[in-house]
C-alpha cells in the first residue's frame, strides 16, 4: 500500500520548496520541470510523471502516483515508448527506494507479473532487481 498523496497540491507545496520562476533563458527541459512543479500532482500526465521522475524531481511524492498507474498498466507510456514510465521508475535514484521500501516491493511485484518484456526494458528491470 502506498502513502496517500494530496493530489490537489503541487510539488512546490508538498515539498515546501519554491524553485525559481522560469526566466526564458532555460532549456526547454528545465522550463518544463519548473512549470510541472507548480502543477497539482493529481493533474500530472504519464508523460509529466515520466519526465519528472527521470530528472529525479519529487520522487517521494511522484513514485507512489507512478506505481498506482503501473499496477493497472505496467507498460503505460508517455511520449517516448511503451513502458517508458516503468523505465523511469526502475531507473530512479536508489536513495528514494531506501526511503519508501514498501513501494519498491510493489514495483518488484509489478515487474514479476510482466510476461512479455520489451527488450528496451530488460536492462532497467535487471538493474532494479539487483538492488
Amino acid at each position: 500500500m502506498t502513502r496517500p498523496v494530496d493530489d490537489d497540491r503541487s510539488l512546490e507545496e508538498l515539498e515546501r520548496d519554491r524553485w525559481p520562476t522560469p526566466s526564458g533563458d532555460e532549456t526547454r527541459l528545465v522550463a518544463t520541470v519548473l512549470a510541472l512543479r507548480r502543477k497539482p500532482v493529481g493533474d500530472l500526465s504519464v508523460e509529466d510523471l515520466r519526465l519528472l521522475i527521470g530528472q529525479s524531481v519529487g520522487l517521494v511524492h511522484l513514485l507512489p502516483l507512478a506505481v498506482d498507474i503501473l499496477r493497472d498498466d505496467p507498460l503505460a507510456e508517455g511520449d517516448m515508448y511503451e513502458g517508458d514510465l516503468l523505465a523511469a521508475v526502475l531507473s530512479s535514484n536508489a536513495e528514494a527506494w531506501r526511503t519508501i521500501p514498501e513501494l519498491g516491493r510493489e514495483v518488484r511485484s509489478v515487474v514479476s507479473e510482466l510476461a512479455d518484456v520489451r527488450s528496451i526494458l530488460e536492462p532497467h528491470i535487471k538493474e532494479f532487481l539487483a538492488r
